[in-house]
């Protein structure tokens, strides 16, 4: 039987890259999956084309998770569509590399509104109806031990995600639902390509630093995601696994 069956899953940000790779994964293994976007519904769409096609449940959802309203109503997509929820993966997020110097309070809020602010919003919104045994992951990121030049404010955003997932696992333990998180290293994505990131002397410098010698990618992550939020991970909660290939 696939490992998550009868379950219902939430992936914010789910239009591409990580999140469409997570939403793909969780849905392959049974679960039904609300494909959230912000403003990508095209992508949205595909993702969910691309699960239905093969058999799977999923149906897209606007929604800008860093507003309440509409972090609330990505929720209410899955009660409405699939009558529960037992997965939610706070995938959404930004990110932009610069000296100390150059950062702007018009970047801080931005990062943090969406990285931080949508992750505790999402999260408010779905744990009055997560069953028993739920699991909540957090998309952060390997940035927060690597520690690399010109990240002080994402690096930061990510840092609160971390921190935010410890007391949630704490908090939400004796309600049996899990709260571990995921913190990838590069992932070749859209949104890296696009950065410059892939294909670059950065990229040829963090690949040779890393022991398993190459870039991850989303399907990577999501075989993390799916052992997160299935039995297999029962006895988990607080953890944060770094998805770097052995980047530290």
């Amino acid at each position: 039987m696939s490992k998550l069956a009868g379950k219902v899953a939430v992936v914010t940000g789910a239009s591409k890259g990580i999140g469409a790779g997570i939403a793909k994964a969780l849905a392959a293994e049974g679960a039904a999956v609300v494909v959230n976007y912000a403003s990508s519904k095209a992508g949205a769409d595909a993702v969910v084309d691309t699960i239905t096609s093969a058999g799977g449940k999923a149906v897209a959802a606007q929604g800008d998770v860093s507003k309440e309203a509409e972090a609330k109503a990505v929720v209410d997509t899955a009660l409405k569509e699939f009558g529960r929820l037992d997965i939610l993966v706070n995938n959404s997020g930004v990110y932009e590399f610069s000296p100390i110097e150059s950062a702007t309070e018009e970047q801080y809020r931005k990062m943090f509104d969406i990285n931080v602010l949508g992750t505790l919003l999402t999260t408010k919104a779905a744990v009055p109806h997560l069953n028993e045994g739920a699991s909540v992951i957090n998309i952060s990121s390997a940035v927060t031990s690597v520690l690399m030049p010109d990240s002080a404010v994402y690096t930061g955003t990510k840092g609160a995600v971390d921190a935010i997932t410890g007391v949630l696992a704490n908090e939400l333990g004796p309600r049996k639902i899990r709260v571990n998180a995921i913190n990838p290293g590069v992932v070749e994505t859209e949104g890296t390509q696009s950065a410059g990131f892939i294909g670059s002397e950065f990229e040829t410098g963090i690949v040779a630093q890393t022991p398993l010698g190459r870039t991850g990618t989303p399907d990577d992550i999501g075989s993390i995601a799916v052992f997160l939020a299935s039995n297999d991970s029962g006895w988990l909660t607080g953890e944060k696994l770094t998805a770097s290939g052995g980047l530290r």
